[in-house]
């Protein structure tokens, strides 16, 4: 486990990330915080530009869950198979959209335990809609911020939930709004799995990375981080 980064490092690190992205956001489109709930539980194991494509006819004619309670699993099915895992994904988003009337008015709640009470809703999920929909400083640790955290040395850990408590001790206040998508980001483009891009890094001297790569040996694979988040 890589050498943890100092408080110093850490403010420079996210200084750092904020001036090469000022404004992140994440990239699933959505027109509310209902399109936004769907759009994250379909993105479980897909592309964020695969659940983009089908539910940009889907939403379309089931934006609502009035109106994807009453599309039903069946016909939801037929939008989003082209997602990995899509019979499961349609089961769960008709019966929390069912959820959603029943319990609560139809609206998505603001209240973590009500949202990993919803089908599909676990605690990545539920952090994505916090954080996005209601501005809480929520980390959703995904792949990639699994493998950012553990290969910087921002925040180890052997399990999502390890890295997430550790960047949530770590994050400096300042940042912490936006660090889910500044990390996310950052290991989307730069720092990814095979290949990380270290020669355009902004954080390339402050990373604990042993094996960083160079202009001469790009096209070499890189370790990746071991264990990451599902």
């Amino acid at each position: 486990m890589p050498r943890l980064l100092t408080g110093k490092e850490i403010e420079e690190f996210f200084a750092r990330l904020a001036r090469a992205m000022p404004s992140p956001k994440t990239e699933l489109e959505y027109d509310n915080v209902f399109e936004l709930l769907v759009a994250v539980v379909l993105s479980a194991q897909a592309t964020d530009k695969s659940v983009n494509k089908a539910t940009e006819e889907l939403y379309k004619v089931a934006g609502t869950p009035k109106a994807m309670a009453a599309l039903g699993e069946k016909r939801l099915a037929s939008y989003i198979k082209t997602i990995g895992l899509y019979r499961g994904k349609a089961k769960n988003v008709v019966a929390l959209s069912k959820l959603l009337l029943e319990n609560h008015n139809g609206e998505v709640p603001r209240d973590r335990e009500a949202l990993e009470a919803l089908p599909g809703v676990g605690r990545k999920t539920a952090n994505v809609v916090l954080n996005v929909a209601f501005g809480e400083k929520t980390i959703a640790v995904d792949t990639h911020i699994f493998r950012v955290g553990n290969r910087t040395g921002l925040a180890p850990g052997k399990t999502p939930r390890d890295v997430e408590d550790g960047l949530v001790r770590r994050v400096p206040d300042k940042y912490a709004l936006h660090a889910h998508h500044w990390l996310i980001l950052h290991g989307r483009y730069t720092c990814v799995a095979r290949k990380p891009l270290c020669p355009t890094c902004v954080v390339r001297d402050l990373c604990r990375y042993p094996d960083k790569t160079t202009e001469l040996d790009l096209t070499k694979p890189a370790k990746a981080a071991r264990g990451a988040a599902r």
